[in-house]
């Protein structure tokens, strides 16, 4: 029986859909490029599809650098890169831990790299944007920036002498770049936010803000999240650079402590969540920038990006060395945990039912999600050697031992004593059954 033309015209409009379908599978891959950047993703999801280490055996192997680490590596490929303020970024072999290659820059490299397309993006304190082959470790462009710097204050946290003006030794990061579109996204200490072409380094756009911007760009539904030291969190676009809202977070105008966004975003479900030096954690709507949450963190700084699963969000504190899980939409504590006020400022990881973390005590501790508690510690060489000197017998830190006078050459001088228990200030990045990271002694690390 012959078809009807009502039933041909059905079968040709079903046709059409499964040839553009079968077209559409097929071009896929030559649209698709490998993509390693800070967090797994544009958003900062931070989340693993991986097994990760559930129980702790120990060290698969360790690399040395002339510096701390405090960069988180990219891991793609069969390979790590990670930078280090010895001057280097590195690239090493996932399986044993060799050198492939290093490249050279003109200072510290605090920006955690992003790899896309063979190439390697970063930024160094030498005041540019590179990116490098990620095989040879060969320079394909660089970008010079106005100039690196970190955030300043007058009588920085209440350091003598009053009336000066202090670069903030607790501005450990440069802004690691996002990447979307062929176009490499990234913050400078010059109070810029660029977007640069991932071929040719060529400038699309920039966007001024009123301070230093170190923290790491999220990027989602044609949008640039960011915040800066200028106390604002900014919503950009990522085609033109044009501001689609702003939001005020606090000001400390004595001793300039409660001031800056120094945490990068987490982008999930419609929802920013971005911690604040003004010791807030902040829940806004992507779309509009209103205020849907704020906790109060009575004081203590969020540095790391946080982190939401199953309708809970989780991040930890600064000084009062808090791990907070509370509800993603209403923002109520469903839990806590206390980790001997030693500050957290790398940003979790999850893989399966465990959340991994880094702290200024020189180690990398597993949380169980379901249990609420430590499932194990790892502890760096720097903590192995230094620790105890550091620590008081309560198991907090010895600041006394560290900090003599509220001058602040001693201050700039006791944060890097602090940080010589091997602080962990990396954030964990997690392949197959082993975790990757950084740390302040110089090592970093492959655990599994």
């Amino acid at each position: 029986m012959a078809p009807n033309a009502a039933h041909s015209r059905e079968m040709g409009i079903v046709m059409k859909y499964l040839i553009a379908l079968l077209y559409a599978s097929v071009s896929l891959p030559s649209f698709s490029q490998p993509l390693a950047v800070f967090r797994g993703d544009a958003q900062h999801s931070g989340i693993y599809q991986q097994l990760g280490v559930p129980l702790l055996h120990g060290i698969k192997w360790k690399f040395k650098t002339g510096g701390a680490v405090i960069s988180t590596p990219a891991v793609i490929d069969g390979t790590a890169y990670f930078g280090s303020n010895d001057h280097y970024l590195y690239a090493v072999n996932l399986a044993d831990g060799l050198q492939r290659w290093k490249f050279k820059t003109g200072s510290r490299v605090t920006s955690s790299p992003a790899v896309y397309n063979g190439a390697v993006f970063f930024a160094s304190y030498d005041g540019n944007i590179y990116a490098v082959d990620a095989k040879s470790g060969e320079q394909r462009w660089k970008f010079a920036s106005e100039g690196e710097r970190r955030f300043m204050g007058r009588h920085l946290h209440g350091a003598d002498p009053a009336g000066e003006s202090m670069p903030d030794p607790f501005d450990f990061y440069l802004s690691s770049p996002a990447i979307d579109a062929d176009t490499v996204y990234i913050g400078s200490g010059d109070g810029n936010v660029y977007a640069l072409d991932a071929k040719s380094g060529t400038l699309r756009w920039k966007f001024r803000t009123g301070n230093v911007v170190h923290a790491s760009p999220a990027i989602a539904n044609g949008m640039v999240y960011i915040g800066s030291w200028d106390s604002y969190f900014y919503a950009l676009d990522a085609k033109s650079g044009q501001e689609r809202w702003r939001f005020k977070t606090g000001e400390d105008h004595e001793i300039a402590n409660q001031v800056g966004i120094q945490s990068s975003a987490l982008i999930a479900d419609g929802t920013v969540y971005f911690g604040c030096r003004d010791s807030n954690l902040y829940a806004l709507d992507a779309a509009s920038g209103a205020k849907k949450w704020v906790y109060s963190n009575k004081g203590s700084w969020v540095i790391s990006t946080p982190i939401a699963k199953e309708g809970t969000l989780y991040f930890a504190t600064s000084d009062s060395a808090l791990f907070n899980a509370v509800d993603a939409k209403s923002g109520a504590l469903r839990y806590s945990l206390s980790f001997h006020h030693w500050p957290m400022f790398s940003s979790p990881a999850i893989a399966g039912r465990n959340l991994y973390i880094g702290s200024h005590a020189g180690t990398l501790m597993a949380i169980d999600l379901d249990k609420h508690s430590t499932a194990w510690t790892f502890s760096t060489d720097g903590a192995n050697s230094n620790a105890a000197a550091l620590t008081r017998k309560d198991g907090d830190p010895n600041y006394g031992a560290a900090f003599h006078d509220t001058f602040y050459d001693d201050l700039v001088m006791g944060v890097w004593k602090m940080l010589s228990v091997g602080a962990v200030l990396s954030s964990p990045v997690i392949e197959r059954d082993v975790i990757y990271f950084g740390s302040a002694d110089g090592n970093v690390y492959a655990i599994s």
